[in-house]
């Protein structure tokens, strides 16, 4: 029987790969114009620091997690998100002792959720994030939502809304908590299985319930703005201002809560306006000011994050008919003809990769015919030919495969040749 991949995974094979490359590519270019560094995390770690970090009564923890035992008796988890793991590096490695505050840190990697399998949701799938760690201001706040925010229009994806909510401190949000217990507590009957194990947990997770969303007690739920205090409605004030400045276009959702316990002040989520996609939410984060301490971290150092799915990323860009300006040609495919030049053709192409140009030459003596239809396949923009009184003269003859002209150059001048021609390119 044929040995299948795990159901929730995928295999990107190489057409597919270069999507992924160039991505990732561009992701870590815009990091570092917005002064980004990347830190890179274990893919497993110590289960508490999840169940610490992201929260008990989360689905992540108490439905979603790979865990288990090592030979050490020691209870790890494979990483299902990414904001847990870089502040325990932060924390463990004192990065707050650094002379530049705030740690502005970006990744990208897997993350390990058992989730339904559904149009691009996984169980293994990739993830770029950025974490802000130190100090607490408006301006960072406005800077991470812009820097995802302008991720997508980078790529040609427009039809984009940014959402966004203050979640208030720890404070107003016990005082909201309660007044949404008395308000589903007499009909909570009539929500979903996981609503009812909400209610005296989380409630504030039964407004994000994709069951029960057009529930009217939804609709009619008391608003968390309206349990702020006068500082964190001056900060939500301030955010906003900050992403009228940068040019960011929101609009406030009052249900917008967020799937984990340890966000604070301001959440955000990135949709995307396409009716034919399924998966609309494409990004989301916020601030977790109480999670360094929360993992024995200083007291005084503040967070602020967010995280997207490359998988779903593919897909806005699918829906939207955008195509990415992938480059799947190589430089030179070498053409040898006779044993002697297949020989000088070996070097040629180990010569021509070590200075820098993609090359590929034929391996099994074909044709010259033969070889040429490689060279197409490989999309190669010149073929080199070399043969017996190529070899004769110190030549070779360099073809253009898109204009078909070709024309004979010294040996000894290739590598002038092709960084005349390929000017720009490397």
């Amino acid at each position: 029987m044929v040995i299948s991949m795990p159901r929730g995974t995928q295999d990107i094979l190489p057409e597919e790969s270069i999507k992924w490359q160039y991505i990732e590519g561009k992701l870590r270019e815009i990091s570092k114009n917005f002064c980004y560094e990347e830190i890179r995390t274990p893919m497993f770690e110590s289960t508490e620091l999840f169940s610490r970090g992201v929260g008990d009564t989360t689905d992540i923890v108490q439905k979603e997690m790979y865990t288990f035992q090592d030979k050490g008796n020691r209870s790890l988890t494979l990483r299902p998100e990414g904001t847990a793991g870089t502040v325990r590096s932060y924390i463990e490695n004192k990065l707050f002792a650094k002379t530049i505050q705030p740690q502005k840190l970006y990744y990208v990697g897997p993350m390990f959720r058992y989730e339904r399998k559904q149009k691009g949701r996984y169980r293994q799938f990739v993830q770029y994030g950025v974490e802000v760690i130190g100090e607490e201001s408006p301006k960072i706040d406005a800077e991470v939502i812009s820097l995802a925010y302008n991720i997508y229009r980078m790529f040609g994806i427009e039809n984009i809304k940014v959402s966004i909510n203050s979640l208030g401190n720890p404070e107003e949000r016990q005082a909201y908590n309660e007044a949404l217990v008395k308000h589903f507590e007499p009909r909570i009957n009539e929500f979903c299985e996981d609503c009812n194990n909400r209610l005296y947990k989380n409630p504030m997770r039964i407004l994000d319930c994709k069951v029960d969303a057009g529930h009217e007690l939804i609709k009619s739920a008391p608003k968390l703005l309206d349990y702020l205090g006068e500082e964190s409605k001056q900060y939500f004030a301030e955010v906003l201002k900050h992403l009228d400045a940068l040019g960011v276009k929101y609009e406030i959702d009052h249900n917008l809560v967020r799937g984990l316990d340890y966000y604070t002040h301001t959440a955000f989520e990135i949709m995307i306006d396409n009716p034919e996609v399924e998966l609309k939410t494409l990004c989301g984060g916020g601030r977790y000011n109480g999670l360094i301490k929360l993992l024995d971290g200083p007291e005084d150092k503040k967070g602020i994050g967010f995280a997207l799915s490359i998988e779903r990323l593919l897909l806005a860009l699918e829906s939207e008919n955008i195509e990415l300006p992938i480059d799947d040609t190589i430089d030179v495919f070498v053409v040898a003809m006779g044993e002697e030049a297949s020989n000088a053709g070996v070097k040629l192409t180990n010569d021509l990769r070590l200075a820098g140009y993609s090359v590929q030459n034929d391996y099994f003596d074909k044709k010259m015919k033969a070889q040429m239809k490689i060279a197409d396949r490989y999309n190669a923009k010149y073929s080199i030919i070399i043969g017996q009184s190529e070899l004769e003269n110190g030549t070779l003859v360099i073809k253009d495969m898109k204009s078909f002209e070709q024309e004979t150059i010294n040996l000894d001048n290739i590598v002038d040749y092709l960084q005349e021609k390929l000017r720009g390119e490397k």
